[in-house]
């Protein structure tokens, strides 16, 4: 079984300039829609999505990031776990994580168990948002602020103003 581990960056800890515009839209019309979300958690491979972890957590300035390093579908369960008991205010959907990007099963695992506890999942494709992701925006969504009207709800979150609906 791959061992489990929560890893904890700050931004202060990333002192590399980056490259960081995948997510600078989505950090931004999270943070216009939704103000009190201070913590952002993201389920992957931690090495294999390494560029875009670092990514988000530039883009996400004043954010506390929470990665939950998964190596399989069979991890979903205990990342869960870990997400339940931190209580981050939104989850990041990384597109190109091979065990829970968009699209994957194990995406939808994480979606629909965050809706219940009134966390809502954002992503940077139209797939994430047609998934059950609250909110996207990013290369995936050609530049359109997207959001799921059904999740928001469930997850008790506002639709940002001039969103595409799904």
């Amino acid at each position: 079984m791959a061992r489990f581990r929560t890893l904890v960056l700050a931004h202060a800890l990333v002192s590399m300039t980056l490259s960081a515009g995948d997510y600078d839209a989505l950090v931004g019309a999270m943070g216009k829609a939704w103000p009190s979300v201070k913590t952002v958690a993201v389920v992957c491979d931690a090495s294999a999505s390494k560029r875009a972890v670092t990514s988000l957590t530039a883009s996400a300035e004043g954010l506390r990031v929470l990665v939950v390093d998964v190596k399989g579908p069979q991890d979903m369960g205990k990342a869960v776990a870990a997400l339940s008991g931190r209580k981050p205010d939104a989850v990041v959907l990384l597109a190109g994580d091979h065990v829970a990007g968009d699209g994957s099963a194990a995406a939808s695992f994480i979606i629909q168990r965050m809706a219940v506890l009134k966390i809502p999942t954002v992503a940077t494709t139209e797939a994430g948002v047609k998934q059950g992701a609250a909110l996207a925006i990013g290369p995936g969504t050609g530049g359109k602020l997207m959001a799921n009207v059904k999740v928001a709800a469930v997850a008790g979150v506002p639709v940002p103003p001039g969103a595409i609906t799904f």
